[in-house]
């Protein structure tokens, strides 16, 4: 164990060693990438830093003139407006977020953006349907019973449930599919077979019975922790020993499970500051890889993209680890606000990792801004951003323990022959996942439907063909053998964030998420820019046009 660093303490070993999983590598700078064009200066399209007071106006002014907004929008009188974020640009612009009712009703797939000038006049709008919202009435044919145990019919089946509990069904408009219809919404928990817990949201028609749509709420990965060296912590001081307690990060607490499955778990506490001993078999150490996870990733959303906390309301987290007992899994859930990591095969290695926290929080930060539905191709980005994020925050913290890549979870080694779970530069490389998008993407899970994602991340960051970058080798095909120029990392990240911000809702496809980008860009760099045709060419590049 090394001194102490007044709060912030240095720990070392395997304490940062989690930190190669989900999202790629580990972590170190841009060193030994191939060089990027020259940066140019962001146009007015640059989202400002907001504080904490100044975003809950902007929430409040726009919560105030919602009815306005809805009117001007052309919306029915049984239409209402909900106000879910708001963005700013360094020009004035306003993006607020909202969702809708009907009747009363939640609207599911009726979320929308609209994009306001420093006038206050409405410049356009970006809705998750064109349709208009209506049905013919809001009274059900069936019980809500009855959809309800469908619904957990629909658990056992899928998952493999244990003792799947069905809340009671509510009333809701499915819009994010066809037509707009009458449905319910029932939320199943139960545990999936390899102790997951599990939130499935199963949609039923509300006049006949059928299943619309399901999905699940908690998102998951995998991985095991990695030797990483010495890293600095957020702690507090209380009463005469310290707990894991970052203030400075929105008062995000780590907290330990004791190989339950159920609770909020207890805090760490230490008596000298000096946590976890770089193994394993010492609790704390897990425990600071993911409060190290953490940080680093509140850091990078708060320096690259101005965002402060997963919600932007500059309110941390909570990680908890020792989920469980033999849990081979790690999982970000929105309803608790929190990270959750098992400890690995036979508890001998957690899966406290850098790259774990920052992919799994990413969805966090999907669920607060786009809301990217959990299936088809919008799971796939929504699975895509979370790795292209992952990524970034690896290659941000600069480890020199382990360099940034664009491998996903090359350290765990989950299929026991050393390679990585997912490859940017060509996904199909694991055997499952795309390179290019074609008509039966969206039908693939969206581990492995996130290839087209990340494979345009890649081709927009570093460009097609053979080359090696902080001593790992790539070879990025194209969908019709063309040659891509990457912009560079750090511009490629910017745009992929004010792309899901600003312009992503919660059915975007990849047809979708192309339109998003080439607005972000443009809104970024100006419409002819380089960084736009950029943009353009990597999506042919995976073959969405």
């Amino acid at each position: 164990m090394t001194p102490r660093i007044s709060r912030k303490t240095r720990v070392t070993g395997t304490a940062l060693a989690a930190a190669a999983l989900l999202a790629a590598g580990i972590t170190v700078g841009t060193a030994g990438a191939s060089p990027a064009p020259k940066q140019p200066t962001p146009l007015g399209g640059s989202p400002l830093v907001l504080s904490a007071s100044h975003r809950a106006e902007l929430l409040r002014d726009a919560d105030a003139t919602k009815a306005h907004t809805a009117a001007a929008l052309g919306l029915g009188s049984q239409e209402k407006l909900h106000v879910k974020d708001v963005i700013k640009d360094v020009d004035g612009t306003t993006h607020t977020r909202y969702e809708r009712t009907y009747d009363g009703l939640p609207v599911l797939g009726g979320d929308m953006v609209v994009h306001t000038a420093k006038s206050g006049a409405i410049k356009s709008t970006t809705k998750a349907t064109q349709k208009r919202i209506a049905v013919a009435s809001t009274t059900a044919k069936i019980a809500p019973s009855a959809a309800q145990q469908s619904a957990q019919g629909v658990a056992a089946k899928t998952l493999g449930a244990k003792s799947p509990a069905a809340k009671s069904a509510r009333k809701v408009v499915w819009a994010a599919s066809g037509t707009p219809t009458l449905a319910y919404e029932t939320v199943v928990t139960s545990v999936a077979k390899d102790g997951t817990p599990s939130r499935l949201h199963v949609i039923t028609d509300a006049n006949t019975g059928k299943k619309l749509f399901q999905y699940d709420e908690i998102h998951t990965g995998k991985g095991e922790s990695e030797y990483s060296g010495s890293v600095e912590l957020g702690s507090k001081k209380d009463g005469n020993k310290f707990t894991l307690t970052d203030d400075g990060r929105g008062g995000h607490k780590t907290l330990d499970l004791g190989n339950s499955e159920s609770g909020d778990g207890k805090p760490f506490s230490d008596d000298d500051d000096n946590w976890g001993t770089g193994k394993a078999d010492d609790p704390q150490t897990a425990a600071v890889d993911a409060h190290y996870g953490a940080a680093e990733t509140w850091d990078y959303y708060k320096n690259v993209h101005g965002r402060s906390g997963i919600k932007g309301d500059g309110k941390g987290a909570t990680s908890r680890v020792h989920y469980g007992k033999s849990y081979v899994n790690a999982f970000w859930d929105d309803s608790c606000f929190c990270m959750t990591y098992g400890d690995g095969q036979d508890d001998k290695k957690p899966l406290t990792a850098l790259d774990v926290a920052a992919h799994e929080m990413s969805h966090g930060v999907t669920a607060a801004t786009a809301n990217l539905e959990y299936s088809g191709e919008s799971g796939g980005l929504n699975e895509g951003t979370s790795d292209i994020f992952g990524t970034s925050v690896e290659f941000y913290a600069k480890n020199a323990k382990d360099p940034g890549d664009y491998l996903i979870g090359e350290k765990i080694d989950i299929n026991g022959d050393g390679k990585p779970l997912r490859y940017m530069d060509k996904p199909s490389k694991d055997g499952q996942s795309k390179d290019f998008w074609d008509s039966s993407t969206g039908g693939l899970d969206p581990h492995y439907s996130s290839g087209v994602a990340n494979h345009f991340f890649y081709l927009l960051s570093e460009g097609s063909g053979a080359k090696e970058i902080n001593g790992v080798k790539y070879d990025s095909p194209t969908a019709d053998g063309s040659k891509v120029t990457g912009i560079g990392r750090d511009k490629a990240e910017k745009i992929w964030f004010k792309a899901l911000t600003a312009y992503m809702t919660s059915n975007t496809d990849y047809k979708g998420a192309r339109e998003a980008t080439v607005k972000a860009a443009t809104d970024l760099y100006g419409k002819d820019s380089a960084e736009v045709k950029g943009v353009e060419s990597a999506w042919a590049g995976v073959a969405v046009k």
